[in-house]
């Protein structure tokens, strides 16, 4: 078994361990490393969101996989700096102030890093002018927002208010999702979309570039 099949299989069946060591062997033997992105690591996760659309996978399994995908991307992110090579496409993701549920947004931004993006990632409880700087500092296409809680999603409209007001607003795309959200308060909040699964967030972001 080549080590670039070695790598998808790692990365499909969650094993951090052996996607690292798999990555190593391809780099020693010659992969280059967004080879092993676009070749190994992007079809797995595509195959990991296709079994959670099927119920054959569930949240452990897609955070076993995201786990998976960044030890590999711990060796692959240095050289690819070095290489002067980026991702296509950069996204910024937080879960919105006031909320400290995680494990969603974790899987959308694993999901969204194992496809290729770049993904700048936040964490919890983010406020509004988090954003705003990460805007201003990454210069990201995508800001992806995740609430759980219905009392936080009221945070998602004023991090947007607060993009429009520094001016930042037009130049990314706003993506927003998690259980109280639906599709009708994201286009009443100004969002650009929503989605309500961690497979249909990288469709979603996949669509949108394409139409870009």
């Amino acid at each position: 078994m080549s080590q670039s099949r070695e790598l998808y299989d790692a990365v499909l069946n969650g094993n951090a361990k052996k996607a690292h060591e798999a990555t190593q062997a391809a780099l020693e033997a010659g992969f280059a490393p967004m080879t092993l992105i676009t070749e190994s690591m992007v079809p797995a996760m595509d195959e990991v969101g296709r079994l959670f659309e099927a119920e054959e996978y569930f949240v452990p399994e897609l955070l076993l996989a995201g786990r998976a995908m960044r030890s590999a991307m711990e060796l692959l992110r240095p050289l690819l700096a070095t290489a002067g090579e980026k991702m296509s496409v950069k996204v910024i993701i937080g879960t919105v102030k006031g909320d400290l549920h995680d494990i969603g947004k974790n899987i959308v931004a694993s999901m969204l890093e194992g496809s290729g993006f770049e993904v700048v990632d936040l964490g919890s409880d983010v406020a509004p002018e988090r954003f705003v700087a990460a805007v201003e500092e990454y210069k990201p296409q995508f800001v992806c927002m995740s609430a759980l809680l219905t009392v936080t999603i009221p945070a998602m409209k004023t991090t947007i208010d607060a993009l429009n007001a520094a001016g930042l607003r037009t130049r990314v795309k706003v993506l927003v999702g998690g259980a109280p959200v639906t599709p009708r308060y994201a286009r009443e909040i100004g969002a650009d979309g929503y989605s309500e699964s961690a497979s249909g967030a990288v469709t979603l972001v996949r669509r949108m570039v394409a139409i870009a």
